[in-house]
C-alpha cells in the first residue's frame, strides 16, 4: 500500500472514531429512523446524541480524561547542561515553542530540532516552526528540521539516526508526553521529558459544557488513549 494512501486511511479512521464524529453519527442514525417513520427509535438516538455531545463538551469530563496523561511528567525545572539537542515535537507554534525557547536560553550550545509533516501545505510544519524560532532571535545554524516524519513513531526513528543513545530533551504537549516517551524508549532512545501546552484543570462546573475548548480537551485525551491502544497492538510501545 502506498505510504501516503496508508497515512490518509489512518487519519480518516481516527476522525471517524473521535467523540464529536460519534455524536454526529448518532444524530444521523436518528434522522434515518425518522425518515423511515420509526419515531421511537429516532427519539432514542436523538436523545443519546444530545446527551453525548453535552457530556463530551463538559469541562469536568475533559479534565478527568486529561489528568492521568498530563500528570505523568512534571514541568522540567532541573535543566541538564550537557544536552546537545532539544526536539520540539509536532507543528505547534503557540505554546510548545515557548517551552523550547525557555530551555534553549538556559543550555549552552544546544540546538533545536523542529518537526512536523504537512499534507495541506507546500511548507512543512517543521519549517514554519523554524521560521518562528528565527524571528524570535534563534540563529539559523542552531536550528535543524525533521520534515519527512509523519507520525511520532517515525520521529523516533529519525532521532535514533541522529543521536543514537545520547540523551536529548523532548518538548511536546503534556497529554502527548506519555505515548511519546514510550515510543522513543522503545527505539532505545533516552528522552528527557519537558511537557508543555498544559490545560487548565480548574475549568469545571455546569457552565463549562457545550464549549468548543472543553470539547477539544476530550478529543485530545481520546486521541491519545486511542493511540496508546493502537501502538500497543502494533508493538510500537
Amino acid at each position: 500500500m502506498n505510504v501516503e494512501f496508508s497515512f490518509m486511511i489512518k487519519k480518516m479512521f481516527t476522525v471517524l472514531v473521535m467523540p464529536w464524529t460519534i455524536g454526529v453519527i448518532l444524530a444521523l442514525v436518528a434522522l434515518f429512523f425518522l425518515h423511515t417513520n420509526r419515531i421511537k427509535k429516532a427519539k432514542k438516538y436523538l436523545l443519546i446524541s444530545i446527551v453525548w455531545v453535552i457530556f463530551i463538551s463538559w469541562g469536568s469530563f475533559g479534565n478527568l480524561m486529561l489528568m492521568p496523561l498530563e500528570s505523568s511528567y512534571p514541568k522540567l525545572k532541573e535543566i541538564p547542561q550537557n544536552i546537545e539537542y532539544i526536539l520540539l515535537l509536532g507543528g505547534d507554534r503557540e505554546r510548545r515553542t515557548w517551552e523550547a525557547l525557555r530551555l534553549y536560553h538556559q543550555i549552552p550550545n544546544v540546538k533545536i530540532i523542529t518537526s512536523g509533516y504537512s499534507l495541506h501545505d507546500n511548507i512543512s510544519d517543521a519549517e514554519k516552526t523554524a521560521n518562528l524560532l528565527v524571528e524570535s532571535g534563534i540563529p539559523k545554524d542552531r536550528i535543524l528540521m525533521q520534515e519527512s516524519a509523519k507520525t511520532t513513531f517515525e520521529e523516533a526513528k529519525e532521532m535514533k539516526k541522529r543521536v543514537g543513545e545520547k540523551p536529548f530533551i523532548l518538548v511536546t504537549a503534556g497529554y502527548h508526553m506519555p505515548r511519546s516517551i514510550r515510543i522513543f524508549e522503545k527505539q532505545g532512545l533516552h528522552p528527557i521529558p519537558a511537557p508543555a501546552d498544559l490545560n487548565n484543570p480548574n475549568e469545571n462546573g455546569v457552565l463549562t459544557t457545550l464549549q468548543g475548548k472543553q470539547l477539544q480537551k476530550t478529543e485530545r485525551a481520546w486521541h491519545e488513549y486511542l493511540g496508546l491502544v493502537i501502538y500497543k497492538i502494533q508493538g510500537k510501545i
